[in-house]
């Protein structure tokens, strides 16, 4: 067998065919892919819902609205039982220590803090990961707080909040994204 001689040519043609397979097939399981993975990311969100925000008998996803407030846009879902607001769930974001730090945080009426659940983290485990529930119980001093009269800053700045330890700028994070949840709760409302 002949062995073809090494042009720049050839190494041209070879480098374009591996790439257009390659791209072919990153193509092909995105797409295979992209419709599961937005279903299980509904289906967190929902579960979420359940987690954050009192009794509905609605679908907030089909009660959701878009807010902009300063840079940044929020998803808004009301729930609501018997046609009456008994919560508002806020999908919002903050940039920890390991990466982007995402909560749906559910609000009552009155505007206090009913509960908050983890959407997706990336801080270090042991350390950071004392955000979820299943890690410690650290998120349940905000529950029933509301943030007009609880500063939601660690007491290190001179808030309210009890940082975890060894992992400030996680709590920081979380704090921010709470602060930023109630602020586009105080802006749009009920719509």
């Amino acid at each position: 067998m002949s062995r073809k001689e090494s042009t720049f040519s050839n190494m041209v043609v070879t480098l374009f065919l591996v790439t257009l397979v390659s791209s072919a097939a990153l193509g092909f399981i995105y797409e295979l892919t992209k419709k599961p993975i937005e279903d299980a990311l509904l289906n967190k969100r929902t579960l979420a819902f359940n987690i954050v925000l009192p009794e509905f008998d609605n679908d907030p996803v089909n009660e959701m609205y878009r807010i902009a407030v300063e840079k940044d846009t929020f998803s808004l879902y009301l729930g609501k039982k018997d046609g009456k607001t008994v919560g508002i769930a806020v999908e919002t974001a903050s940039q920890g220590y390991g990466g982007e730090i995402k909560l749906i945080v559910g609000f009552l009426p009155d505007g206090s803090i009913n509960e908050v659940a983890v959407l997706e983290h990336k801080e270090t485990a042991g350390l950071g990961d004392k955000i979820l529930k299943s890690k410690s119980d650290w998120s349940t001093q905000f529950e029933g707080k509301n943030p007009e009269d609880f500063k939601l800053s660690v007491t290190r700045d001179g808030g309210n909040v009890d940082a975890i330890t060894a992992s400030t700028i996680t709590s920081r994070a979380y704090c921010e994204a709470l602060q930023k949840a109630y602020n586009a709760l105080i802006t749009g409302g009920e719509q």
